[in-house]
């Protein structure tokens, strides 16, 4: 990657990694703009959906950072819908349609600016960019388990099962629109495991990587 051209870096990561910090770190460090729940508002707009709307679509587990209680509640068997039939416009929003208006978005900022994204999404929106550095956040579920049950308040047993359903949902979703697997390395330029390393030192990781 080229720091002198547009560029873009996309950050993967496992839930409880840290990896949105990471990515936030890594922008200031840049000082290029850093992307992450805007796209969700953007398709929020555009379709005029709720955010927990807009996840199920995408195929992500209810939105549990909102909603964990509902998550826990309904257990794994939880489906998430294909498409949505929205009463006040009379109208259905397949899932195809907003996966489309979410890599032309990508794409579409991509083009104009050097930047952050984190999300599974800009993993495979971003695959053609030429100035592109795809990097995957990991730790291991020790790691993820603590700062689970830190951030959100939850059990031992309660945060396994939210680990186990987001990275199950994660990984379908990949399969099925980026026809890959989000733990195939090959896909990645750079992993990090984030055992032993905080976040800042995990973006001078990657800066170190840039040159």
């Amino acid at each position: 990657m080229k720091k002198n051209e547009r560029f873009v870096i996309t950050i993967n990561r496992e839930l409880g990694s840290g990896g949105r910090t990471v990515g936030r770190v890594l922008a200031e460090k840049l000082g290029v703009p850093y992307y992450d729940k805007m796209l969700s508002k953007a398709l929020e707009e555009k379709f005029d959906l709720s955010h927990r709307q807009i996840e199920e679509l995408k195929g992500k587990n209810r939105s549990w950072w909102e909603e964990i209680k509902r998550v826990l509640v309904l257990g794994e068997g939880a489906a998430n819908s294909s498409e949505y039939y929205d009463e006040d416009n009379n109208r259905y929003v397949t899932s195809e349609a907003v996966l489309k208006a979410e890599r032309e978005i990508l794409q579409n900022i991509a083009s104009e600016e050097s930047c952050v994204i984190a999300g599974r999404s800009a993993f495979f929106a971003m695959n053609e960019n030429p100035n592109h550095l795809s990097v995957l956040i990991q730790a291991s579920m020790d790691h993820r388990l603590k700062r689970v049950m830190a951030k959100q308040g939850l059990t031992e047993k309660e945060a396994k099962k939210v680990i186990k359903m987001v990275d199950e949902t994660r990984e379908e979703y990949m399969k099925n629109n980026a026809h890959t697997s989000r733990y195939d390395t090959r896909n990645y330029d750079l992993v990090i495991r984030m055992d032993g390393k905080t976040e800042e030192e995990a973006a001078n990781v990657i800066l170190a990587y840039i040159g």
